[in-house]
């Protein structure tokens, strides 16, 4: 998996051969700042986009190969011992509406069945929005195969780039959407001002207060107000997006408080809203390691649990690619990974492409 928050490849191995699905091993491999540049580059129109749309597809499969390489080493399994390659692809954009109606997610997957030697499945998203749902976020079938309980109703909270929900209730529908930005702004404002990747901790933030102005203008974006399902990516909401709304003036820890502060609201506004009576709420992403934006989401929740997805049984950091290994295992095994009343797809699908080695 390779998110919006553009910071790197999270690959792990898992084995869906016991009755709950296990977490076996995993490896992170950072994308390098130049590869970085140029994905956030083709997220707006610009010059000879589709030879530089290839041209990343080929380095990607090599990155990924770099990580899936790095990953056998580790847990010593050899490449013919793996099933498949479940692999995302770089979302570089994202319109599931009626009027455009498709995705992108670079990756030359053929290559990397021929630098692997392995099964790949990918393009889990466009069948979906094929079917006239939104393509996103397709996680929340398996944090209800996971998570799911018929005595607790639980919401799982991924916070990447962008931030989503799941909301398992103890019966009925399960549901799911992207809430707003997650870490994507808030890195980029960080690293313009600090130089630093991202605000560990987000101890920068919360040395700023956040500008009660500026935040009400940016949750005046339409896309809060909208009812799910729905979903988003990074061209939205952007660093160039939030320029628009600042005088210039703003100190820059106030700005990232204020960034903190639009995720925080996002996510705990759809609860409020949408899950009801959830009494636990468990984050995962690389959002759930910032304890500043964690204790400020209990903050906004009272009277609700606010933990990990890693006290449940899950590590946090390693939950999304998880789930696209299970997605690979559904498409394989001809069951599929969608929910309709997540994505507002027509019904059930398949979904992905199979490339065999």
């Amino acid at each position: 998996m390779s998110g919006t928050s553009l910071d790197g490849i999270d690959a792990v191995l898992a084995d869906f051969e016991a009755f709950r699905p296990v977490l076996l091993d995993s490896f992170y491999l950072p994308y390098p700042g130049k590869l970085r540049e140029q994905l956030k580059e083709l997220h707006f129109p610009g010059h000879d986009e589709l030879h530089r749309a290839a041209m990343l597809g080929n380095q990607l499969a090599r990155h990924y190969a770099e990580a899936v390489a790095g990953l056998l080493r580790k847990s010593g399994v050899a490449p013919y011992e793996v099933a498949a390659i479940g692999c995302h692809g770089q979302t570089v954009r994202h319109c599931p509406e009626a009027e455009a109606g498709y995705t992108i997610q670079l990756c030359n997957s053929p290559l990397l069945v021929e630098l692997t030697g392995i099964r790949v499945v990918s393009d889990f998203r466009s069948r979906d929005i094929a079917a006239g749902g939104q393509g996103a976020p397709l996680v929340p079938a398996f944090h209800q195969a996971l998570f799911a309980d018929p005595h607790v109703h639980r919401v799982i909270v991924n916070i990447g780039g962008i931030s989503n929900l799941t909301d398992l209730p103890r019966s009925g529908n399960v549901t799911g959407f992207d809430c707003g930005p997650g870490n994507a702004m808030m890195d980029e404002w960080c690293a313009r001002h600090t130089g630093q990747a991202y605000d560990e901790d987000g101890r920068w933030a919360a040395t700023g207060n956040p500008i009660p102005l500026l935040l009400e203008k940016l949750l005046g974006l339409p896309f809060f107000s909208l009812s799910p399902p729905k979903s988003v990516s990074r061209e939205l909401f952007s660093i160039t997006w939030l320029d628009g709304y600042l005088k210039g003036e703003e100190s820059p820890a106030d700005v990232q408080a204020t960034l903190l502060e639009l995720t925080v609201t996002g996510i705990a506004r759809c609860i409020l809203d949408y899950c009801g009576d959830a009494a636990e709420i468990y984050v995962c992403g690389g959002g759930a390691r910032n304890s500043h934006l964690i204790g400020s989401l209990q903050a906004a929740l009272p009277g609700r649990k606010v933990a990990l997805t890693d006290s449940v049984g899950v590590d946090a950091d390693w939950l999304e690619a998880f789930a696209f290994a299970w997605l690979a295992r559904q498409v394989i095994h001809g069951m599929p990974g969608n929910i309709s009343s997540v994505t507002g797809a027509k019904g059930e699908r398949l979904l992905g492409a199979i490339h065999p080695a």
